[in-house]
């Protein structure tokens, strides 16, 4: 299974780096739209270039100057990033001119021996062009000017970094045949007891430290016939004074881990229940369509009557309401509750997201909801669903074509979404469905 490219943008503070992750994400942005509730998350975007897919991640500036534990945690996490990240976009300023502090980052990035990209930002004149000459001493090639600010020079920039890229389907690893599910969530939430549960053997190194796996590990297990690989990762920070640049950096392999997966196993804690933390986890794994458990864990630890689990239930669809088809598991990693209901639960879900519905079946469904409940109309002229295909799996994609697609009001969307999960499941995925025009 290949691994979509990470490109990471780096760089001193105040150099611009937001302003042109929010330029490339705001072109070529590939999220699913008009989803309430899904939490938007600028440090990441999954975008798009010349029909390369690859995901963007900015990050905190790299400031050698400070001394102290921001300082020292901010450098570790850089070099995560750099790790991690394919490409590297080292941003810096024409305006301000060439500082130490950008040698010392230059420095720092070549030590990672990966492809690096310098993006001479704020040029936002063309006389600014002159100042260009100085950054060839950073030794990292022809800086490219752009400015963030205007839009310019975008283009040339990411053609530079999709030619560092793979060619597309070369160096895929062997197919894959095991279920591959990533285990995610915030630090000390218990996914490493989970995973050493699963397996067997302590094969991560669990504490009391929120973030103490430090990189993901892959493991493959065998049950029933069935070959699963389960993807630990290390988990997305809280915020805090010194945890807020780290976040830029530590949501990287969460992100790889992610796109690596067939369906992903979010652990949440079942003493605190959904953080804002959780909802941008699940929030990308919905958005790159993957199959979604949720894992409520420390469930040993919650005092519990005849009605905890309903409420708890009623909490967490409440909080993730753009995932109201993933199933909610209520385990303990450390007392081994319901954990073996896992497994079987993860292979029914990866089913579901690679079902595929014969196209006879889907048309009947499909003219049925449309008896049940009248299409929406504008004008006197009615929305018709002329005809149904299904276009692919994991997740399960549809293609409607309809008579007018701006007619299609989210709220019937989402019920043509419904009638399809009612009878044909659909359970643990999320489902993609596109209109296209056709006279009818």
């Amino acid at each position: 299974m290949s691994n979509k490219p990470i490109v990471a943008i780096v760089g001193r503070p105040n150099v611009g780096k937001s302003a042109l992750f929010n330029r490339i994400a705001g072109q070529r942005i590939a999220i699913v739209e008009g989803e309430p509730g899904v939490t938007r998350d600028r440090i990441y975007a999954d975008a798009r270039w010349t029909e390369r897919a690859f995901s963007l991640v900015d990050t905190g500036g790299m400031d050698f100057g400070e001394s102290g534990d921001f300082a020292s945690m901010t450098l570790t996490q850089a070099k995560i990033a750099m790790e991690q990240a394919d490409v590297l976009i080292f941003v810096v300023d024409v305006q301000a001119g060439l500082l130490p502090s950008d040698s010392e980052v230059a420095e720092v990035l070549r030590r990672s021996r990966k492809p690096i990209v310098v993006a001479a930002n704020k040029v936002d004149h063309p006389s600014l062009m002159q100042e260009l000459g100085e950054f060839y001493a950073l030794g990292l090639g022809e800086p490219v000017p752009v400015s963030a600010e205007h839009g310019r020079g975008i283009g040339d920039l990411l053609d530079r970094v999709v030619a560092h890229f793979p060619d597309a389907g070369a160096g895929d690893e062997e197919e894959d045949e095991s279920i591959r599910i990533a285990v995610v969530g915030r630090p000390n939430v218990g996914k490493s007891s989970l995973v050493n549960l699963l397996i067997g053997e302590e094969r991560s190194i669990v504490s009391d430290v929120p973030g103490t796996t430090r990189d993901a590990i892959d493991t493959t297990i065998e049950r029933d016939g069935f070959l699963i690989t389960l993807i630990d990762t290390a988990g997305v920070r809280r915020k805090s004074r010194i945890d807020e640049a780290v976040e830029h950096y530590s949501v990287i392999r969460t992100l790889r881990a992610i796109d690596r997966s067939d369906l992903c196993a979010v652990v949440l804690d079942g003493t605190e229940l959904v953080t804002e933390q959780d909802k941008r986890i699940v929030g990308y794994a919905h958005e790159a369509g993957k199959g979604i458990i949720l894992l409520v864990n420390k469930w040993d630890l919650v005092e519990k009557d005849e009605k905890t689990i309903n409420r708890f239930e009623e909490q967490i669809r409440h909080q993730l309401g753009f995932v109201q088809y993933a199933p909610i598991l209520f385990i303990s990693a450390k007392t081994g509750q319901r954990v073996h209901r896992l497994i079987d639960l993860a292979v029914y879900v990866a089913n579901q997201h690679a079902l595929r519905i014969q196209t006879g079946r889907l048309n009947e469904v499909l003219h049925q909801a449309a008896v049940l409940r009248q299409p929406p109309s504008d004008k006197g002229n009615r929305l018709k669903i002329l005809y149904g295909t299904q276009t692919g799996v994991k997740p399960p994609s549809f293609l409607l074509f309809v008579n007018d697609p701006d007619l299609m009001h989210y709220s019937y969307q989402r019920y043509i979404e419904n009638q399809l999960r009612e009878h044909f499941g659909f359970v643990g995925t999320p489902i993609v469905l596109r209109l296209r025009k056709r006279k009818g």
